[in-house]
């Protein structure tokens, strides 16, 4: 719900601090208008709205880090935002706080064949490094399904994956170095063009650290040779308990896909009427399995492969035959999520991740939660790795489906965690499950990971108010972390 406009007082100090970004940007990259703002009031969580006090929009790292410099000596918060896309609330604004976009970091900044590497600024959209790679015959292996909205460096904030994370990795395996700007100003560079860097893993700490440490101004991410041959199959199941099982299936058969995505009866009629890509409308599951590599390995694979699905109880079996046809089986699954908007005015997407062999009981467990809460739920799973995407549908518009809907998500979470899982595969904690923590983590491994945060930002001004459900004093955490002025780390090359 959006906060009303603030007092005088708060008035005065947008336009004090206003003027002295001025002096930092070029006038028209500073926006101080109820207009300009509202923008920027919410990410991909738009349930949840906040004008921000202003909003800077730097074209070089020397303005960010002299933003960065100048909001932490006056003591004023920051929160970092890319494309705005995050579904966990990540990006949500605050009120008095400075919202510091990266839109103009739009560039590509570097192809490097050689080391098999892209050097890019954080506002590149992750679709736009395949495209600057593929006539080449090289991609970008991350491919969330927002990739071509979602920017890379916001895919860092959040580890972000996508439909070949089974078998390539997440955003942090892809990644090769990064620059970033202290909330103190400080230009930092971690990694490289080389595939490990030495000393502790500074690079693993930013990923998925959600803006809370750092903002990332330059990534160098590692591209990969596009395979000889890629195929994929079209598995429908009567029930989704067999689908379920025949995941387990395939990867304790020892065949990792480039790709296994499950969806259930909802999301497969959904996606059919908006990409017309085949998919069989009477199923109840249906799953997705791409094969890559020389063509001789990958039909020896798909053989294998249909053998376990007909083991497993597959209703129907379908095999691509052409680029097209795979791109078209994709199509359909990349395009699930907007496809639900069709048949429901609003809908929560929902991140949890379980081991792959309770994929059954959590189908079992997500019906029972739909019947209790009145809701419908369309589920998208990144089978391969257990990463859950279900849909919960509501419509805003009626008393008490939102707060039913966000109780519903809740539920599913919590059984993420008791089914051995965590909390989330890729979408963050952000605000959205950040009063969830105490589930997965005791008051100590919080406090551990709050004196971390201190070690980088002791006045707890970058991104504040998300992940931690109570945030404590970086005195009262104890020695892990720095006086106010001095780096943690200082053997670091700046810049």
């Amino acid at each position: 719900m959006q906060m009303p406009e603030p007092d005088q007082a708060v008035i005065d100090r947008r336009e004090t601090i206003c003027r002295d970004l001025r002096k930092l940007v070029a006038a028209d990259c500073v926006i101080d208008s109820v207009e300009g703002r509202r923008a920027y009031d919410a990410d991909g969580l738009s349930a949840y709205r906040q004008l921000p006090l202003a909003v800077v929009l730097p074209e070089t790292v020397q303005q960010i880090a002299a933003v960065m410099k100048y909001c932490h000596g006056e003591g004023i918060k920051v929160v970092p935002r890319g494309s705005g896309t995050s579904l966990s609330g990540g990006a949500l604004p605050l009120a008095d706080a400075v919202l510091v976009g990266l839109g103009k970091f739009n560039r590509i900044l570097a192809v490097d064949y050689t080391n098999r590497c892209v050097v890019a600024q954080p506002g590149v959209t992750n679709l736009a490094i395949t495209h600057a790679v593929q006539a080449d015959g090289f991609y970008y292996a991350p491919d969330p399904s927002s990739q071509i909205a979602c920017s890379v460096g916001g895919n860092v904030a959040e580890n972000s994956g996508g439909v070949h994370c089974l078998k390539y990795g997440l955003t942090t395996n892809n990644l090769l170095g990064i620059e970033l700007v202290t909330i103190d100003g400080e230009i930092l560079r971690l990694g490289g063009k080389h595939l490990d860097a030495g000393d502790y893993d500074l690079m693993g700490v930013m990923t998925g650290s959600e803006g809370l440490l750092g903002i990332v101004s330059e990534v160098t991410l590692r591209i990969l040779q596009k395979p000889a041959t890629q195929r994929a199959l079209l598995v429908g199941f009567d029930d989704t308990g067999s689908a379920a099982k025949a995941v387990g299936d395939v990867i304790g058969a020892g065949i990792i896909p480039a790709g296994m995505e499950m969806m259930d009866g909802l999301a497969i009629n959904a996606a059919e009427d908006f990409a017309n890509a085949g998919y069989p409308r009477g199923a109840a599951a249906l799953l997705i399995i791409e094969l890559d590599g020389p063509e001789v390995e990958v039909n020896t694979l798909i053989d294998r492969v249909a053998k376990i699905m007909d083991s497993a109880g597959a209703s129907s079996l379908k095999v691509s035959n052409s680029e097209e046809e795979r791109n078209l089986f994709w199509a359909g699954r990349k395009s699930a999520f907007p496809a639900v908007g069709r048949i429901s005015p609003d809908y929560l997407c929902m991140d949890g991740t379980i081991p792959r062999r309770r994929l059954p009981d959590m189908m079992v467990r997500m019906a029972s939660l739909s019947q209790k809460y009145g809701l419908r739920v369309a589920n998208v799973f990144h089978a391969g790795d257990g990463n859950l995407h279900p849909l919960i549908l509501f419509d805003a518009n009626q008393p008490g489906e939102l707060q039913r809907a966000e109780n519903f998500g809740a539920d599913i979470l919590r059984a993420c965690v008791e089914m051995g899982g965590v909390l989330t595969g890729e979408h963050g904690v952000g605000v959205e499950k950040r009063d969830l923590m105490g589930i997965q983590f005791t008051e100590e491994d919080m406090k551990q990971q709050q004196r971390l945060k201190c070690a980088f930002d002791a006045d707890h001004l970058l991104n504040p108010g998300k992940m931690f459900p109570h945030l404590h004093r970086c005195a009262e955490l104890g020695r892990l972390h720095v006086h106010k002025g001095k780096m943690p780390f200082p053997d670091l090359p700046r810049f």
